[in-house]
């Protein structure tokens, strides 16, 4: 898991560390020790630590005009034992939700297993975002089948129209634009809805 980078292009547009509003803020990067591990896995020192031992992600981009936040997941996001979704939606949504960022594409790819507790912090993302999204991608089919299972459609988009594996050859702003024309057919309304 270790050769597992976050993705590293969009770099010339965003790094979380340098953004002033960001929750990493000034964090340091150590490029040769390996600080993190997910079991017994070490990962790669770019992943940010979140307070779960399983689920560490990487803000990949944020604009602050258009009110959206791209975030790359990996490990295991088990509610379960580790609340995995209460450490994303305090320490990390709640933070973009007050800068008035509503809108949100988590990058689930290398995200290995789901395990569901409760839906409380589920649904408090939904409220939160008001007249925003948030859209989970490239969940593996095994992980999709847990969301299903567990009703998540009720709080954030997924499937099979957001299972975008060439989302790396795209800019930020065009991922995005992609993402809200997806979520607005799916729900029926105009493209040209300014969400």
């Amino acid at each position: 898991m270790h050769h597992i980078e976050p993705y590293y292009l969009w770099r010339d547009y965003y790094e979380a560390e340098k953004d002033e509003q960001s929750p990493f803020f000034e964090r340091e990067y150590d490029e040769f020790k390996f600080t993190h591990s997910i079991y017994n896995y070490v990962i790669h020192p770019q992943w940010d630590y979140i307070g779960s031992d399983t689920l560490f992600i990487k803000i990949l981009f944020v604009d602050y005009s258009d009110g959206y936040a791209i975030i790359e997941m990996i490990g295991e996001w088990n509610d379960c034992i580790n609340n995995d979704i209460m450490f994303l939606k305090r320490d990390v949504l709640d933070h973009l939700i007050h800068l008035q960022i509503n809108k949100f594409i988590l990058i689930a790819e290398n995200v290995l297993n789901f395990h569901f507790d409760i839906d409380d912090y589920y649904a408090e993302i939904y409220e939160d975002v008001e007249d925003g999204w948030a859209a989970v991608l490239n969940l593996q089919e095994h992980v999709e089948q847990e969301f299903q299972l567990h009703n998540m459609h009720y709080y954030l988009n997924f499937g099979e129209k957001l299972n975008i594996i060439n989302w790396r050859v795209l800019k930020p702003s065009d991922l995005f634009h992609e993402i809200k024309r997806i979520i607005h057919y799916s729900l029926g309304t105009s493209t040209e809805i300014n969400n």
